[in-house]
């Protein structure tokens, strides 16, 4: 996991997105997720270039209670959270240029 990615769990979500000023992208993802692992270097970089948004990721295989309380049933599932509320889903892996896009407003 790179620098600008933070990792959150079941413990630090709510406080963590709470805390968070502009918009935070939470990255449900599982280690055995072959898309997930396709996406996870084009979050770094949207991360490492765009400070005005903060690119998170959580485990959904060690973290349940979240991962149920936003109805999480495929992954890669990206949510965004604007003061403390989701605000979008994006569902799936796209390339960086798509996610980009579909993140524009955010970052």
């Amino acid at each position: 996991m790179s620098e600008h990615v933070i990792n959150l769990t079941d413990a630090t979500f709510d406080e963590q997105i709470g805390a968070a000023s502009g918009a935070v992208v939470v990255d449900f993802w599982a280690e055995w997720c072959g898309p997930c692992k396709m996406i996870a270097p084009i979050l770094d970089e949207i991360a490492a270039e765009n400070a005005g948004v903060t690119i998170a990721k959580l485990n959904i295989d060690e973290n349940l209670d979240i991962t149920r309380r936003f109805d999480v049933m495929s992954i890669p599932t990206l949510i965004v959270f604007k003061d403390g509320q989701a605000v979008k889903r994006l569902v799936g892996a796209k390339p960086k240029g798509a996610l980009v896009q579909e993140l524009a407003e955010f970052l």
